[in-house]
């Protein structure tokens, strides 16, 4: 009659940032704390906690920048990949601790895994893609194709 039957496990979450799962995620532990305070969980225990770094992106004539605030995150820790103009950046965050009879009573420092896909606003040259990290902050620079470029078209008036 059942089948066979799986016994459950707790699965790490796949909430994106950004996602309106996670703005909801966000204004329930809001509602949460304001309604009981500090006592009440956060949801990230139901949710499942985790780093989610902001990125910025920006067009330029020749190119598209990606930026990204990436504080503690060790480079060779980062993978990105381009599949035409889909753009994913991965990477964790990992937790250092030192314990010196020290109590801790709150932390609110993420650690964690992260991904971010972005998709570009027009098509990029994959083979000059060019990446930096620098001061916590990492920088994807992808020049654009030819036909990306925008073309200033001059209109004489007689």
């Amino acid at each position: 009659m059942f089948g066979s039957l799986v016994p459950w496990r707790r699965r790490e979450s796949h909430i994106t940032p950004g996602s309106a799962l996670t703005e909801f995620r966000k204004e329930m532990d809001d509602l949460f704390n304001s309604f009981f305070g500090e006592i009440a969980p956060p949801m990230e225990r139901f949710f499942g906690a985790g780093f989610a770094p902001d990125f910025d992106i920006s067009e330029s004539d020749k190119e598209v920048i990606v930026k990204g605030d990436l504080p503690g995150v060790n480079p060779s820790d980062v993978e990105i990949s381009l599949t035409g103009n889909t753009l994913t950046i991965r990477g964790e965050k990992k937790e250092e601790k030192e314990e010196r009879g020290e109590n801790v009573y709150r932390m609110e420092r993420r650690y964690g895994g992260f991904s971010r896909v972005f998709t570009l606003p027009c098509d990029v040259q994959e083979d000059k893609v060019e990446a930096g990290y620098k001061n916590g902050v990492l920088t994807v620079k992808l020049p654009k194709t030819e036909s990306s470029m925008r073309k200033t078209i001059r209109i004489d008036v007689h």
